[in-house]
Order: C-alpha cells, then structure tokens, then sequence
C-alpha cells in the first residue's frame, strides 16, 4: 500500500521507487495489478511433479479402499511401478486424494425435529461380566424429551425382549406411535429385495401395546443415533474399565441398582441439545403418549409350561421348579431375571407372580413347601390313630401312651394289647397324667417288659417331687473317699 501510494503521489515509477525503498520495476509490477484487479494474489501454479503420472492409479486405491489406504502402503505399490520419487511426495499426494474423496462422499445429514409421543429408539449394548456371566444392556430413548431407560439383561431371546419393552414403557408412563431399532431376529427374520420381513411374534406383541416397529437400514447405526448415544454413555458409566475404575459387580441386583442410579442421574441433569431435565420433559410429553394396556402381553413374562397334576413343578433351562399346588394342570410363563427364575400365572384378574426361585442345576429341584398341601404321613412318620374301643381307651391317657405304643411296636415288644389294657386299668387306680407320663419315660428307656410300667409308677410315688434323684451311699461298699485324695499326686511323683 506504501508503494501504492508514493506513485499516486508521484506519478513516477522511479520516484515511488525512491521514496519506498524499492525497485522500480516492484512499483511497475503493482500498479499494473491494481489496474487488473488482482492485488489478492491467487492459488499459484501447480508445479510439475513426478508423482502426476502415478495420480489415476493413486486415485484408484483411494477409492477402493473407501479414502483409507495408508501412504506407506501406497509409495511401496508406486515404486514397485517404477516410481522414483520419495515418501514425502507420495503421501502429500495420497493426503490431497484423501481429502478430495471424502468430499465427494460426504454423508450429510438433515436436523431430525421429532414430535412428542411419536418415537423411542432401543438397541443393546455388551454389559460387565458378573460371576463369568456375560450380560447385556438393554437401552431406550423416547426421542422428544430424551429420556432415557437402561435396563440390564441375561440374552436378547424374544421374551426377554418383549419384557424390557414392556417395563420401558411403564417407565415412560405411556406409549409413543413408533419403535425403531436394529434388524435383530427377533425383530427382523430376513431381507427380501431389500425389505425387511417382520417376526410376527414380535408383531403380535407390538399389536398389544398399539405400537408401530420400525427397523433402521442394516449396518447404519446413524440412523438411530439418541439409542446408539445411550448405549455410548451406558457402557461408559456401567460397565468396569480403566476409566471409570469401577469394580466387578458382586451380583445381578447390584448391576440392577447401578442401572436405576445412572438413569436417575442422567435424567435428572439439563440436556445439552433442550437444556432442560429429560424427567421434566418426559411430564409434558406423557399427555402425547397413547395409554398402556392394564396388562403385559403374557408372552413378556418368558415360556409357556404346563404345571404337573400330581406333581406341581415345571420345568425351565433343564431346571425343575415348585408352584403352588392350586395351579396343577394349568399354564404358566417362566422366564430367568438374573439369578432367579421368575413364574407368572395369567388368570382372570391378570397375570401374577405366582412363584420365585434361585437358579439351580439339573437334578436339584427348587422346592418351596409353601407351595405344597399338607403332606400325608410316610413309612418313618406315623400317628397312632384308634380303631376300637381298647384302642381309644389307651390312647385317651395322653402323649405318652401314643409315643409309648410307637417305640413298643418298632421295638417289636410281645403282648402289647395286654400290656396297653394294664395301663388303662393302673389309670384307674393312679392318676392319668402319673400313668401317661410313666408311659413317655418307659418308651424313652426302652422299657417295655412285664411289669416295667408298675415299677416306673412306684419309682415315681417314693421320689421327691419336683427334686433330682441321686444315689446313696449306704448302699456303697467303699470305706470312704480318703484313698482317692493322692491319686494325682502319686503319678506326679512317678
């Protein structure tokens, strides 16, 4: 601008020159492109190189390789073609395809404004190991408010399925029109010219809740981006990493808990795209969303069984589980929640959790005696039970005299009938309780001779009530206890 503005004063090239320091020729060079137009100086010429005859085969490779070819890989390839240049001029030639490639193929995408009550998205993401047991986690976003449910699952089968979506919607407290997700069997069986032919399991449980499934194009997880997020921030927050330096989980309920506390968490802070609270938002789109059916569709509770008539168990996962015993004959769902086994009977006032087990191992039934009838008594547990008037009369002196017929008949005792009518008549000269609890201690001792009975009796007249019976020593045929005193002394000595 100075040279500029020393000609204008000027007029001369020379003396522009002078007065700026320069050549006159620079004056000259200037002014001429100020009078075309040109001062901005544009892109110069490219300069001839010795790559430019390589460059249809550079561009090749590029796009073969979708702009991910390497430039070391590239000059290898050049000079096994006689090129001669070096890896610098290569890879500023692959680097300038690169950029020129992407440009042309470019993915760009358009701003999705979704309405409220119209979308949730849902897809899977690898959960933390507990036990050596891989576990997945189930992740959705209803696409106006954000609002976000992980929920963590043993395996992506159709019920465990349909029972996540079931608990997601009761979560978002209603139902939006759409469902869009990945091309999963259980959602996707296969592709036809490109169209995806649905599960009509899944179809029938979409029908239930009035919801519309709707797949995204396969290998595009671009196209339901809220889910693919969610799954992102879950796994970073849940599953154990050097990053986050969380532990291993002791169980399936601690994961659970962890999963309730990240959706609380997350929820409950502003979003960076509406700035406000999912769970605030979620109140205004509720009265968008369609109403949830009273009931699940029952097939969310797992697999059919049929309970057993005379034995009320069902088998599940190679497993046998108890139900209650008013259910023999009928259906029932079972599915698996971690380590327990869940069983939900559908009856007329709607499906119940009927039962709950800890997983066991083929051949280790689960069995809860709640769930059974009073059992009859078996070959090792038998109440005597009268059948005639003798019979009556011995049993009618208490709890004694039943455990006494008990241990007298598996002792194999001779006479019993005779030695049952003895204790009646004694119960008439003696007090009954006195007779029955002679009997209680006859069948204790095992004392079931002639006469045993009567001896007891008069062992119970002569003792002190109520006192411990110990022996005397008048009967003992020691001359007293004064030879004992050293006995401990005397191996001390020796």
């Amino acid at each position: 601008m100075q040279i500029l503005e020393a000609f204008d004063l000027t007029g001369s090239y020379r003396d522009a020159a002078e007065l700026v320091g320069c050549s006159h020729h620079t004056v000259a060079h200037y002014v001429q492109a100020r009078e075309e137009g040109r001062l901005t100086p544009g892109r110069s010429e490219r300069r001839p190189m010795l790559v430019d005859e390589f460059l249809p085969k550079l561009e090749e490779w590029v796009d073969r390789s979708k702009g991910k070819i390497r430039a070391d890989v590239a000059h290898d390839k050049l000079v096994a073609l006689s090129f001669t240049g070096s890896e610098r001029t290569t890879r500023r030639a692959v680097a300038e395809l690169k950029t020129a490639w992407r440009a042309g193929n470019r993915r760009v995408h358009r701003p999705w404004v979704p309405e409220p009550g119209m979308w949730f998205q849902y897809d899977f993401g690898d959960g933390p190991r507990i036990d050596g047991v891989a576990t997945q986690l189930f992740c959705a976003w209803l696409a106006w408010c954000r609002f976000r449910v992980v929920l963590p699952i043993l395996d992506k089968t159709l019920p465990t399925v349909m029972a996540a979506i079931d608990q997601t919607l009761r979560l978002f407290g209603g139902v939006p029109t759409y469902c869009l997700t990945d091309n999963e069997k259980t959602v996707t069986i296969e592709h036809v010219a490109g169209i995806a032919v649905r599960n009509p399991k899944m179809l029938e449980f979409a029908r239930h809740y009035g919801l519309t499934v709707a797949t995204c194009v396969p290998a595009d997880p671009a196209s339901k981006g809220g889910s693919e997020a969610t799954v992102k921030i879950a796994k970073a927050d849940l599953v154990p990493t050097e990053a986050n330096l969380l532990g291993e989980y002791a169980s399936f309920a601690a994961l659970e808990r962890a999963c309730v506390q990240f959706c609380t968490q997350v929820n409950a802070r502003p979003h960076r795209v509406t700035r406000r609270a999912p769970i605030e938002m979620l109140g205004e789109e509720r009265s968008r969303l369609h109403p949830l059916p009273e009931h699940p569709y029952t097939a969310a509770f797992g697999v059919s069984r049929t309970v057993g008539e005379q034995v009320p168990m069902v088998a599940f996962e190679n497993g046998s589980y108890s139900v209650p015993h008013t259910l023999a004959g009928e259906a029932v769902w079972v599915r698996r929640h971690g380590e327990r086994v869940v069983i939900v009977h559908a009856g007329p006032e709607g499906p119940v959790e009927v039962a709950r087990h800890v997983v066991t191992a083929p051949g280790s039934p689960r069995v809860d005696d709640a769930h059974f009838p009073p059992q009859p008594e078996g070959p090792l547990d038998r109440t005597p039970r009268a059948k005639t008037r003798a019979e009556t009369e011995f049993l009618a002196l208490g709890d004694g005299a039943a455990l006494w017929l008990t241990e007298a008949a598996a002792a194999g005792t001779y006479r019993i009938r005779a030695k049952m009518a003895e204790a009646v008549a004694l119960a008439r000269l003696h007090d009954t309780t006195t007779v029955d609890r002679a009997l209680g201690r006859a069948a204790t001792a095992a004392r079931f001779a002639e006469g045993d009975l009567a001896a007891i009796l008069a062992h119970q007249a002569h003792a002190a009530p109520g006192g411990t019976q110990r022996a005397g020593e008048h009967n003992s045929l020691a001359q007293g206890t004064a030879g004992w005193a050293g006995l401990g002394e005397e191996w001390e000595v020796r």
